[in-house]
């Protein structure tokens, strides 16, 4: 069965977008020869991209496809015109970049909230001294030997992989790979490689730390980027929707992917995860105090906005690196080498807008999920994330559509 006319267009275009920066096709599992085609052709021009963009949009309600996947290729075409204006030299403000990119609206956090994490945060932890000091000691404290991590990442990859295909089914012969890797701005990343296979880079560069590694592996497997990919092959792919086959960076399909994955150990293990996660390094023979660890965790969730604010900084106030590292060191409690790695993210061209995907995701989608009648709907929530081609104006429309019947009862 061939792909639709229209999305074979719209694969063609995305594809196009790689030949402008390696990279920003994230995954692609279609048909090769389409993308061979696109790879042998001429560099495309970055104003011919915005014509082509505009186009497709403008023929996308007369396609017939359906009003679920026109909604959501109508809002990856409008982030595909944004990329291509950027690619094309035009001035953008950051924040209607991000509107463009991820269909949602960002702001400045709140410093209350942040400093009440930690107030939190030092009833956690006790002890004297600066704040800052004592989350450094205790982070130190908590690292990984370089040479267990091998062996800490398949324990949890095992531990979680069991609990997914137990509550959302997963092909026989899905399979994720690890290795580490250096000099990367980011801690991990997924690389969807099609047939249900990923390979997971993690970066060495980083000190990875015990508490910190269960989020990892749930964020990018299980059940987070290698699960939803393999889902939505086996489901939406399979049934035709190709669009599905492509997966581009700064598109909405990036918030909620980060959201999910975000959102993935507390879907699959939940409250208790730190106990959980105790008896397995005890089991490796490492001592881990998952209690404390997920006291802390909660503790900080207020600061969840203090690298999007980092972001505003510099890119919407056109502030200095420095001020903005400072800023991170201030509220995020960060060192001044994960200060500067977090910077690193914040000023690539391709991903300084990305920063949006991780804050307003887990924002959005855990307000919905936290809007579950009970554990089942729940469970239900996240398997639809899994599972279909949501968008976040989608989840608002849910998250509304919750709020009236409430309002109603």
């Amino acid at each position: 069965m061939g792909s639709h006319p229209f999305v074979t267009e719209y694969l063609r275009l995305g594809l196009a977008f790689d030949r402008l920066e390696s990279g920003f096709v994230d995954a692609y599992t279609g048909d090769p020869a389409l993308r061979r085609e696109v790879e042998n052709a001429a560099a495309p021009e970055p104003a011919d991209l915005v014509r082509r963009a505009i186009d497709l949009r403008a023929a996308l309600p007369d396609a017939g496809l359906g009003p679920q996947r026109t909604e959501f290729l109508d809002a990856h075409l409008i982030a595909m015109e944004c990329s291509a204006r950027k690619f094309a030299g035009e001035e953008i403000g950051f924040v209607d970049e991000v509107r463009a990119y991820f269909d949602v609206d960002i702001a400045p956090g709140d410093p209350d909230d942040y400093r009440e994490a930690h107030r939190l945060m030092d009833e956690v932890l006790g002890g004297d001294g600066p704040l800052a000091e004592r989350v450094a000691a205790h982070r130190r404290g908590d690292e990984i030997p370089p040479e267990r991590l091998p062996e800490c990442v398949e324990a949890f990859s095992s531990a979680l992989r069991e609990r997914v295909r137990a509550r959302y089914p997963l092909p026989d012969h899905e399979h994720v790979s690890y290795e580490v890797v250096g000099d990367k701005p980011w801690s991990g990343f997924n690389y969807y490689l099609g047939n249900y296979r990923s390979t997971v880079a993690i970066n060495s560069d980083l000190k990875q730390h015990m508490a910190h590694l269960p989020a990892l592996i749930a964020h990018e497997s299980y059940p987070g980027h290698h699960t939803e990919h393999c889902r939505k092959e086996a489901g939406l792919v399979a049934a035709g929707e190709d669009e599905q086959t492509l997966f581009l960076v700064n598109t909405p399909q990036c918030l909620m992917a980060e959201g999910l994955a975000d959102l993935a150990l507390q879907s699959i293990v939940g409250p208790g995860w730190g106990a959980w996660a105790q008896e397995i390094y005890a089991d490796l023979g490492l001592r881990f105090d998952g209690e404390r660890a997920e006291r802390l965790s909660a503790a900080s969730a207020k600061l969840l906005s203090v690298r999007q604010d980092a972001a505003l900084l510099l890119h919407d106030k056109h502030r200095g690196h420095d001020e903005v590292a400072q800023f991170l060191q201030r509220w995020s409690l960060a060192t001044p080498e994960r200060a500067r790695q977090s910077l690193r993210f914040l000023s690539s061209p391709l991903w300084r807008a990305y920063i949006s995907t991780y804050v307003e995701g887990y924002r959005l989608l855990g307000g919905w999920l936290d809007g579950a009648v009970d554990a089942q709907d729940r469970v239900q929530r996240f398997g639809r994330l899994l599972d279909e081609p949501l968008t976040p104006g989608a989840i608002r429309r849910l998250l509304d559509d919750g709020a009236t019947a409430r309002v109603g009862q």
